[in-house]
């Protein structure tokens, strides 16, 4: 008798070993349905997940065209981010990769000659005064080599002109030590072995070293190195798949070791008997404490997140790293309670946070989406922390890795807002109470960029205000809006 197959709950480890034997639109389809059941949630997860699935597309992919490398990638994260519009991190994978291909493509065109080949090319004296503005002779006569070796050639006495009978005991002697210029050659001294003295202006005029009188290079003089022509530097080229698959692997290898980045400075922001108040279980808040809790011993506000967070928000507390619904079967223990490690933990309910916040020395948040203004959307509850913290003038630091951050700005901070199961607020039970009134439970709050006073990020910390510098290394332009058609 066959034994009975036990079907795997859909996951993040489950969807990464199909990979290997599904076809790319199978797996395209299978992660888009596996994002709008929410069966793969929370930034990382999204995150790995894409990026797994784009490294199959780019390793499958002929590559011919570059563009159709890149309508390729775009295609596959439209599909991704219409299945599931609110989680950003597809979003901003699909875009750094994106980025990856632009970058290994201009690389290329910088090898292929297209300005490497320019200077050996004779540039015209309007191009050249456009791009380099004329020395100037006039000099000023406040300096006081405006007498001697400052001055231009032509004013400087020469042998058998008359002097001046009042300078020539004094300007004598500095005619004598003055270096003297000599002469232009004639077209007879072609055979001289004595090396032509040159300006610095006519090497700046003549890059290749060509003399400005039209005398060719004499033996003893130094030889300039010929420019490689362009046949040469196409020897050489990038291969552009292999330069990808190695950028997407970096990125993955970053998403890996992102809470470690940002845990390393954990001392320098959480100090000795203060106490910490933080909320929902965030495996980079946990990380970031536990990392300061080896050094330092402080205490520790724990706010529950009812009714979404508060099941895993107690789990954590207690046991540590107790596994999720949404979350790897593998990731059975991520990290120990912060108890073992000596820290006081205290749980509340999220309505005792203002009572609280005056006794608070700092809040530290872990944030699900943060957008280019220094805004972010957090679990349900950040909101109302952070302006308890404002009011009592408490600073917010909020922990967040690079591929959180988006280029999209919140011109309609409402459709940010995803919403959940209202049963979580009031039970079904009631539905009596619950056909006369309309319930919503959001599963996210916006917190506005002037309620954070300090973002620490695996490249480090930074002010809200400077977060655009940071979206202009990592975006392009072109690909800030993913629908947008391509010439």
């Amino acid at each position: 008798m066959p034994a009975a197959t036990v079907g795997q709950t859909p996951s993040l480890s489950t969807f990464v070993k199909s990979l290997k034997t599904n076809s790319i639109e199978s797996s395209i389809e299978l992660l888009a349905s596996l994002l709008k059941r929410r069966q793969i949630k929370n930034s990382r997860q999204c995150a790995l997940a894409t990026a797994q699935l784009l490294l199959r597309v780019v390793a499958a992919e002929r590559i011919k065209d570059p563009q159709k490398l890149i309508d390729r990638i775009r295609d596959v994260g439209r599909r991704l981010v219409a299945a599931q519009p609110r989680e950003m991190a597809v979003g901003n994978i699909v875009r750094r990769i994106l980025g990856v291909v632009r970058e290994v493509i201009e690389s290329q065109a910088g090898d292929d000659g297209s300005g490497s080949s320019a200077p050996s090319t004779p540039t015209s004296p309007a191009h050249r005064q456009s791009k380099r503005p004329m020395i100037s002779h006039s000099f000023s006569s406040f300096t006081p080599l405006s007498h001697s070796a400052a001055m231009p050639y032509d004013m400087h006495p020469r042998p058998g002109t008359p002097m001046d009978s009042s300078a020539s005991t004094v300007d004598g002697m500095a005619d004598l030590a003055a270096p003297r210029r000599p002469g232009l050659a004639s077209s007879a001294s072609y055979a001289s072995t004595a090396p032509q003295n040159a300006s610095l202006l006519s090497f700046l005029e003549h890059p290749l070293g060509r003399s400005p009188a039209g005398t060719p290079p004499s033996r003893n003089s130094p030889r300039m190195t010929p420019v490689q022509s362009s046949t040469e530097l196409n020897k050489e080229k990038i291969d552009i798949k292999a330069e990808v698959i190695d950028g997407i692997k970096e990125l993955l290898d970053e998403l890996e070791v992102v809470d470690t980045q940002i845990a390393e400075s954990a001392l320098d922001h959480i100090h000795s008997n203060e106490t910490i108040l933080t909320t929902t279980s965030s495996q980079t808040v946990q990380k970031f404490l536990s990392t300061a809790a080896r050094k330092r011993k402080f205490t520790v506000i724990h706010a529950e997140a009812y009714p979404n967070d508060h099941e895993i928000t107690h789990a954590t507390i207690l046991n540590g790293g107790k596994k999720s619904s949404g979350e790897d079967e593998e990731a059975d223990e991520r990290w120990k309670p912060l108890t073992a490690l000596g820290i006081t933990v205290i749980l509340i309910p999220d309505t005792a946070v203002f009572a609280l916040m005056s006794r608070i020395n700092k809040v530290i948040l872990a944030p699900h989406t943060v957008l280019a203004n220094g805004s972010l959307l957090a679990a349900a509850g950040a909101s109302t922390i952070a302006l308890a913290a404002q009011a009592h003038h408490v600073p917010v630091v909020v922990l967040s890795g690079v591929y959180k951050l988006s280029p999209v700005y919140p011109f309609d901070t409402q459709e940010l807002i995803e919403y959940g199961d209202p049963g979580k607020v009031v039970p079904f039970e009631e539905g009596d109470f619950m056909s006369k009134i309309d319930v919503q439970n959001p599963l996210y709050d916006f917190v506005d960029a002037e309620l954070v006073s300090l973002y620490v990020t695996n490249l480090g910390g930074c002010a809200p205000s400077f977060l655009y510098r940071i979206v202009a290394d990592h975006y392009r332009v072109e690909d800030t809006d993913l629908s947008a058609k391509t010439g």
